[in-house]
């Protein structure tokens, strides 16, 4: 499990492919204190597992899924991506609860910067637009985000970040046409689901209904 707090951008040092299976190696620097192989870490999001590691640096294996699903498939050496350890049970949750999980990749369409407001525009899948909502939590290339603002017939949504996370994250690099890793709020997912599993099936919305009677 994850937090969404990103803890630094670390960059991809070593690309290689083999068997099908594509190996990064991220220089981690001060957060690679700690590490073990099979330890999870969130990179843009996405929960990979460490296969080895050296002073300072970490291996990842990533399968071809996931190079498919992600926007991991498009990185190359030289490139930053934001990382985060694993929590811990006496972390604190500043952001919100986050599996990895990638459920889509976004492309930003537009940034409008305004006096001190900085706002993106990212364009999503269909699919994932019922989970999208004005107030809730989304996950940006693994970075717990609140959703300004939606555009249903646009299939859009936008981000407002601040000075900080800009600082602290890939974001501040970040341009229209770039993909990002979306993870939708689970809590969000499992409750549209639930409601649309009731309005379209005639007997489960009749077994609940005598259960309240």
């Amino acid at each position: 499990m994850f937090t969404g707090i990103v803890q630094g951008v670390r960059a991809v040092i070593a690309v290689t492919d083999k068997n099908g299976v594509r190996r990064l190696r991220l220089d981690l620097s001060d957060l690679h204190e700690g590490i073990a192989n099979g330890a999870s870490i969130a990179v843009n999001g996405t929960c990979l597992t460490v296969s080895a590691h050296g002073e300072k640096w970490a291996d990842f294996d990533v399968i071809p899924e996931t190079l498919r699903t992600t926007n991991l498939g498009a990185v190359r050496v030289g490139d930053g991506v934001n990382v985060e350890r694993s929590a811990r049970l006496s972390d604190e949750i500043g952001g919100h609860r986050v599996s990895g999980h990638v459920s889509g990749v976004g492309v930003v369409t537009r940034i409008v910067v305004i006096g001190g407001d900085y706002r993106m525009w990212i364009s999503v899948p269909p699919s994932l637009m019922p989970y999208l909502l004005r107030k809730g939590f989304v996950a940006l290339n693994g970075a717990s985000l609140t959703i300004a603002e939606v555009e249903r017939s646009h299939h859009e949504f936008a981000i407002n970040l601040i000075p900080e996370t800009l600082a602290r994250s890939t974001f501040g690099t970040s341009h229209a046409g770039a993909e990002l890793n979306i993870e939708v709020d689970a809590t969000t997912q499992a409750i549209v689901d639930t409601v649309r599993s009731l309005l379209n099936d005639r007997s489960l919305r009749a077994e609940l209904l005598s259960g309240v009677e």
